[in-house]
């Protein structure tokens, strides 16, 4: 079309002129300038033939058209750049405009016949474009140049050339690679790199040369968001980077044309885009420069090398003509991996990734070991996997690399430590990368952790000497350096742990370890947090060279370890740790500050402790001032860990001959310290600090020494001297008692702290004596002891101080600090007495403490101090509390003192205020008041300090339930409410749900609220609800509730059992959803489940284990503790009796509920495990169920067997059917009439009958007379045999062998006559032929568990009905509830004689089949009626089928030779779900295994007018 437009231009004048000067004029459109161009070009055609007419004119017009019309049109479009948002003129299409106005230039260059235009023309566009440089408007200069460039000459223009080729190279490369959309600079770079840059190739080597020295220099851009852009330009040059094959390249060529596959720089760019780069087509390029590089190397077949970037390693790229077979199968096995790597789709790329081991096989020399290819190489695939968007690839590219060095021992290389330390540990991070293989049970491991192991041992194990410390430092520093979960980060210290002993840890391992745990792991679940804790210590116990740290290192990594979650004494690390330091005692470097402060040079562990506590209790001199703050705890921390790790290794080396070697060492470490001690009760002037570090490490030393599981298996070899280290402990402290609690009487009471900083060191006071207190009961109260003096002291000083305070009219800060003080002793006394019934000091009657804190006005808060004093208040130290937190923790410890009396005096507690008329102790006699007065706390408290509130209710509201009904709704809603808004603060929320529970669900107010039935009791039922919704997002929550609901009725109904479980009857609510309570967690929060139960699985062996107190928060154990509490009911008993029944009639409701609400439901869906925990829990109340009961729920058991349910349901269903037969023969006539209905009505439920009767001799186990029953099911199963169905027939086959064997066993004559047929028909099945499915079916039936292994009566215990049958009927393993778990859960007891646990038979052995009842129709022959009955719906887990034991290969075969037909392969790719098929995805996997041109037929043949034309890339 465009050689007719300008022929008929022509032809309408054959001067040109005439023609370009018409079409210059006028608005510069698009059509108009290609018109232009057309005709330029056309002529540009004529003049190179020759037949150009006006040869003079020609060119003068070509100048003008380009001098005066389309530089200017130009100059205008760079004003409006293409990629521009203004339309106007001249710019409405405006790339068009500008490509048209380009082209014609050159041609117009061209035709003017001397290069002077075209030099001119550059110069021009070369000044605009340095001018503008990335800036919008570039394109049009770069268009320009890319029209005159090939136009200029290569010798004279070679200065302005090469000027040229750098402009566009510094635009090409300085984009904004990074950037997610394309903008003008993106665009102008684009056009450089993609036209300017091949027009300039072809100007000669210099230019050339020029580009080439630009791409590699130094200097050039190589981060991510550059590579495409570089690839980009060397894609574009690639032809002319790369020697062509077949060309005359002599001695001098190599010179002239730049070779890329002789530069490091090169192949660095192009394997930065085959692994990292972001988009697919940047991947294409790198592998198209790849391939075209290996393409001309085999073409040209000479040597070449390209030198290595560092050390001696292989070249990056090499050829050889003598290993080119070689070379070509490694580089196409290489492509086709990155090729295939592009589908993203595992089912394609996994069975490629074998090539993968045959590239290392190629890349490693077996004669000298050391690699031919260049190891990069491999690293670039395994990082293209770890890139994926796909994490199954991720998983299989991570797998695939740790798996590497077990099979095969690879050369060390640098990038394999880079590679390890940088990508692979980047892709573990990924927590979804730990989760089980499919078949592994819960807490068995995960598998890529185990692999993560061995793989480190091994790695390390090879590395050399010199670079493993350098290694396994830059490991743990990157574990340091983002914020990892748990999980990742518990198995790489796992592996790390693993890793054997060798000196490659300094002291910056020692930091980076104390980093990892201290930065890394703050946010981590408590368990996986103490496990890795421990996995970390036992790393820098293997790995720290002792002599290049000091104990000062040591002791300071040692603090990092919280002692609650991994380092307890009494535990397997705490021995080890002690093994570990006797061992290394005397290797330690010394501590140059030991030098410096002039003590001696100590090597020794005892001197560095001894030293380490003389300079903790001196204070330094500028330390000694009253107002400084209390000091952190830290030091005190450090020195009582230091103090016992020093005495239990001294306790090692005695090994139980010298007992008192170990008193001695430990008096040694502490007499600096009970020398100050001694001092407190004398010497007033003992410097603050002194005394308050003194009396922190007293503290710490106590709390550290407790044994943490302090049985036999735990303590391990502290169990002969547990009691000598604690024992002369308390021996210690009791030597300074009266000392001490002198001291802290004289500063709580003399008007000594006056400060808000005071009141740390009040809480550090209150702290010591408690655990005074605590000590002196473990070794027997006695009166004349110091404590009781000092607490009866204590006690009045503190009311004194509170009376006095309360006649000031302005107080001070001092004054109200004290008040905050005395309220706090107060409350500590209290809590003390409550605790300890052996410290009521008083009689019961109310003394003048008691009657003082009845007085106190409740929620009175502190006055602010005067004006002049906020100003040095609030000049205090950081550390210093806000006044509003003051206020608090005062009203907190007057409830605190609060609780303690109405737990006291709550006999005295009326139902109304007004029942006492002058209330001796108001508090206690006004209840009314005071519990509006909890309400207005709550109001005011922060939720830390709402404890002794919730407790005051707990008293209270049962005595006002019945009269102030209201006010104590209230009180619940504001409680929930603060719980509610709770849920996600770890710290405070347990202790608050716990204290709720007990008196929202106490049982008095349970038993009140449900005999008034009022605004309480709907109030009490909504909460429950709420919680077990709140349970669903937070683990745990349900389990408080109904463990104490099931204690509370455990206990009131030992003592009024009539009366006590008839209230429960109300909440039988509560039990249902508890029986049938989990949830279904999402994949992450299963897997943090797995790993938490495979840390626990580790037992003692795993310190967090013996620290960390297992809450049982599991849902299970809500399950758990529901099914125990039903096992404590007995039948005999009238109120348990109407529970159980109550409860049962709910569960079937519920059953027909969920059967109703959907009708469709997958194995193992929401709906299935429902029903399941509904009949697991019918069995488990099925004892208690007498004849009249059943009566009343037969028909909806039997109506349960008619609904379609998946196979473990249908076990239950028929489980219980056979016991209520097996116990009631009477519903026998029952059981019959379900066999009378229409045929239409068995299409689900026909099976489940016919395995009932396959246990009829457990059935008839006691009745006498079988006969009868025997006639009736033979007539029934008889009938069945000969349905159309296959498995029909087959469960009725099952249960007539079953019936058979009975009647011979029994010689009924009444069957004489169908004993022939019967046994034929046996027999016939028996000897079935071998090769089909109805043998093999036949053979499955009868080995299934059901049928061979299971006894409905000796099996029935729990270990079958939560453990066996759902392991064995496919269920998933979260509904698996192991035997174990109902050991541990001591919180619900079982009677002495409970003996049905354990299963009694050999179920427990038998392993899950391949065969699953199915419930099938009648007529499930005709297809027409398949989709009415198939209700339920399956997943299909291939991994799961079992492989046909016949060779479907030779099958095939000889089924096709019996047709007369050619064996051939058909390969087919099919869609499974009811969906238009993905023929795209199909054909592509066709062609990967070579269909291609079948898979182009099919495409062709099945494709509509809407289908997208499929093309299969070249492998």
């Amino acid at each position: 079309m465009e050689w007719v437009l300008a022929e008929t231009l022509l032809s309408q004048s054959r001067d040109p002129r005439v023609l370009l000067g018409a079409l210059c004029r006028g608005e510069a459109t698009a059509d108009r300038v290609e018109t232009l161009r057309f005709l330029l070009q056309r002529l540009e055609d004529e003049e190179a033939r020759g037949g150009g007419g006006g040869a003079g004119a020609l060119p003068e017009a070509a100048r003008e058209v380009a001098v005066g019309y389309l530089v200017p049109l130009l100059r205008g479009l760079r004003g409006h750049p293409a990629g521009g948002s203004d339309p106007g003129p001249p710019a409405r299409h405006p790339r068009r405009v500008l490509r048209a106005a380009s082209a014609a230039l050159r041609s117009c260059a061209r035709l003017a016949g001397g290069p002077q235009l075209a030099a001119a023309l550059a110069e021009e566009a070369l000044r605009d474009l340095l001018a503008a440089g990335p800036a919008p408007g570039a394109e049009a200069a770069v268009e320009v140049l890319a029209a005159v460039g090939p136009c200029l000459r290569p010798r004279e223009d070679g200065p302005l050339l090469e000027r040229v080729a750098q402009a566009a190279l510094a635009l090409a490369l300085g984009a904004d690679g990074d950037r997610d959309e394309a903008g003008p600079a993106e665009d102008a770079a684009a056009l450089a790199a993609g036209r300017l840059l091949p027009a300039l190739g072809q100007c000669g080597g210099a230019v050339l040369g020029a580009v080439w020295s630009g791409l590699v220099a130094a200097g050039a851009p190589s981060g991510p968001g550059r590579v495409g852009l570089q690839l980009l330009v060397l894609s574009a040059l690639a032809e002319r980077l790369l020697p062509e094959p077949g060309a005359d390249r002599g001695p001098g060529a190599g010179e002239e044309d730049p070779d890329a596959r002789r530069c490091w720089r090169f192949w660095r760019t192009v394997q930065a885009g085959l692994a990292q780069a972001q988009d697919a087509l940047t991947r294409k390029r790198a592998r198209y420069l790849l391939q075209r590089a290996v393409e001309v190397s085999a073409e040209l077949g000479t040597h070449c090398t390209c030198g290595p970037q560092e050390g001696n390693g292989p070249s990056l790229f090499w050829w050889s003509e003598k290993k080119k077979d070689e070379l070509l199968k490694f580089w196409e096995n290489y492509i086709l991996i990155m090729e295939t790597l592009e589908g993203n789709q595992i089912h394609v790329i996994k069975p490629v990734l074998p090539k993968l081991n045959s590239l290392f096989e190629y890349a490693v020399s077996e004669e000298n070991g050391c690699w031919l290819f260049h190891p990069s190489w491999h690293i670039c695939i395994y990082k293209r996997m770890f890139e994926s968007e796909n994490k199954i690839l991720t998983k299989e590219g991570v797998i695939h690399f740790l798996e590497l060095y077990e099979t095969k021992i690879l050369p060390f290389s640098p990038e394999f430590s880079e590679f390890i330390i940088g990508p692979l540990m980047d892709a573990l991070s990924e927590s979804s990368l730990y989760i089980r293989s499919p078949g592994q049970l819960i807490g068995s491991g995960s598998p890529l952790g185990l692999k993560l192991q061995k793989f480190l041992v091994t790695y390390v194990s090879l590395l050399p000497e010199e670079i493993k410390s350098s290694f396994l430092l830059k490991f743990i520093q990157k574990m340091t350096s983002r914020h990892w979960c748990a999980i990742p980060i518990l198995f790489l210290s796992k592996a790390l742990a693993s890793v054997p002993r060798c000196k490659a840890l300094g002291v910056e391992g020692l930091l980076a370890l104390r980093d990892v745990l201290q930065c890394t792991m703050i946010t981590h679940q408590i368990l996986l947090r103490g496990a890795a804790q421990c996995y970390l210590l036992q790393t820098a116990m293997n790995l720290v060279d002792v002599e290049k740290v000091s104990l000062s290192d040591v002791s300071a990594f040692l603090m990092s370890l919280r002692q609650e979650e991994s380092l307890g004494r009494g535990t397997s690390l705490w021995t080890e740790l002690c093994d570990w330091l006797r061992v290394n005692e005397s290797c330690f470097r010394r501590a140059s500050a030991s030098i410096s402060i002039g003590l001696p040079e100590t090597s020794s562990l005892n001197a560095y402790v001894k030293n380490l506590v003389q300079d903790y209790i001196k204070s330094p001199a500028w330390e000694t001032g009253e107002d400084c703050p209390m000091p952190d705890w830290f030091e005190a921390k450090l020195v009582a860990v230091m103090v016992l790790l020093a005495v239990d290794v001294e306790g090692m080396k005695a090994q139980y001959s010298e007992k008192r070697r170990t008193q001695n060492v430990l008096r040694i470490f502490l007499d600096p310290l009970l020398e100050s001690l001694m001092k407190f009760g004398t010497n007033a002037y003992m410097p603050l600090l002194e005394t308050d570090r003194c009396l922190q490490v007293l503290l710490k030393l106590l709390h550290t020494c407790m044994l943490k599981g302090s049985s036999a298996q735990d303590v391990t070899h502290f169990s002969p001297r547990t009691d000598e280290v604690f024992t002369f402990l308390q021996s210690f402290v009791m030597s300074t008692t009266e000392s001490v609690s002198e001291f802290i009487l004289r500063r709580l009471t003399m008007n000594e702290l006056s400060s808000v900083s005071d009141l740390d060191r009040c809480h550090l006071y209150l702290m010591v004596l408690t655990e005074l207190i605590n000590i002196h009961l473990k070794v027997g109260w006695k009166r004349g002891n110091p404590i009781w003096r000092v607490i009866s002291l204590l006690k009045n000083a503190s009311i004194r101080h509170l009376q006095e305070i309360d006649s000031e009219q302005e107080p001070t800060l001092a004054r109200q600090i004290q008040r905050v003080i005395s309220m706090a002793a107060l409350a500590m006394v209290c809590e003390a007495i409550d605790q300890k019934p052996e410290l009521q000091l008083d009689s019961l009657d109310a003394g003048p403490m008691e009657r003082f804190l009845s007085s106190l006005p409740l929620n009175h808060t502190l006055q602010k101090p005067h004006v002049e004093e906020q100003s040095s208040f609030f000049e205090e130290s950081s550390a210093s509390q806000g006044w509003g937190k003051i206020v608090a923790q005062y009203i907190h410890d007057q409830w605190v003192c609060l609780s303690f009396l109405l737990r006291k005096y709550h006999t005295l507690i009326p139902v109304s205020d007004g029942d006492v008329l002058e209330p001796i102790l108001p508090a206690i006699q006004m209840p009314v008041r005071t519990l509006q007065s909890a309400l207005g706390a709550l109001t005011v408290l922060p939720s830390d300090q709402v404890l002794p509130v919730f407790h005051c209710m707990k008293v209270l509201v049962p005595k006002l339930l019945t009269s102030s009904e209201s006010l104590c709704v209230e009180s619940f809603d504001m409680a929930w409410k603060i719980i509610s808004a709770l849920s996600n603060t770890q710290l405070i929320f347990w202790s608050n749900l716990k204290a709720f529970v007990q008196f929202v669900f106490d049982t008095k107010v349970l038993t009140i609220a449900a005999k008034i039935k009022g605004q309480a009791y709907f109030k009490i039922k909504e909460i429950m609800y709420k919680i077990i919704e709140m349970s669903a997002v937070k683990t745990g929550v349900f389990n408080t509730l109904i463990s104490y609901c099931c204690k509370s009725w455990i206990v009131s109904a030992s003592n009024v059992s009539q009366v006590s479980l008839s209230s429960a009857k109300n909440y039988s609510e509560l039990v249902l959803e508890a029986c049938i309570f989990g949830t279904v967690f999402r994949r992450d929060q299963r897997l943090i489940q797995d790993v938490q139960t495979y840390i626990e699985n580790l037992g003692h062996d795993c310190a967090a284990n013996t620290l960390i107190e297992n809450t049982k928060r599991e849902d299970h154990y809500v399950r758990i503790c529901a099914v125990k509490f039903l096992c404590l009911l007995h039948g005999s008993n009238v109120s348990h009796k109407l529970f159980m029944e109550d409860l049962a009639i709910k569960l079937l409701d519920k059953d027909e509920l969920v059967s109703k609400s959907r009708t469709r439901y997958y194995v193992n869906s929401q709906q299935h495990r429902l029903k399941n925990r509904i009949w697991q829990t019918l069995l488990v109340l099925f004892p208690s169920f007498d004849q009249s009961f059943l009566n009343r729920i037969i028909d909806k058991i039997f109506q349960a067997g008619f609904i379609n349910n998946q196979a473990s349901i249908k076990y239950f269903i028929e489980w219980i059917i056979i016991l209520i037969l097996h116990k009631f023969p009477q519903f026998l006539l029952k059981f019959w009439d379900c066999f009378s209905y229409g045929e239409e009505n068995f299409k689900t439920s026909i099976c489940t009958f016919l395995s009932v009767l396959s246990h009829l001799d457990i059935i008839t186990q006691n009745i006498p007379e079988k006969k009868p029953i025997l006639k009736q099911a033979l007539i029934i199963v008889l009938q069945w045999c000969f349905s159309h169905n296959f498995s029909i027939r087959l469960y009725a086959l099952v249960a007539l062998k079953k019936i058979w064997s009975m009647c011979k066993t029994l010689h009924v004559e009444e069957f004489d006559a169908l004993t022939s047929v019967i046994e034929s028909s046996l027999n016939q099945v028996e000897n079935m032929p071998a090769t089909g499915n109805a043998k093999k079916n036949w053979q499955r039936i009868q080995e299934h568990f059901f049928f061979a292994a299971f006894h409905p009566v000796q099996d029935y215990c729990l270990e079958t009905i939560f453990y066996i049958l759902p392991r064995l009927s496919g269920l998933v393993e979260d509904e698996w509830i192991a035997i174990g778990k109902f050991t541990r859960f001591t919180d619900i007891p079982l009677d002495a004689g409970f003996q049905w646990y354990l299963s009694p038979t050999h179920l427990c052995e038998v392993k899950p089949g391949d065969w699953a009842q199915q419930d099938i129709g009648s007529h499930s022959g005709e297809a027409d009626s398949q989709s009415e009955w198939m209700d339920v719906q399956k997943k299909i887990i291939p991994w799961k089928n079992n492989t046909p034991d016949l060779d479907l290969e030779l099958v095939f075969q000889d089924r096709v030779a019996k047709l007369g037909k050619s064996i051939s392969r058909l390969i087919v790719a099919a869609s499974l779900i009811d969906k238009p098929t993905n023929l795209g995805g199909k054909t592509t996997s066709a062609h990967r295994f070579s269909a291609t041109e079948k898979s182009r037929r099919l495409h062709r043949h099945w494709c509509g007018t809407d289908c997208q034309e499929y093309r299969p890339d070249p492998v």
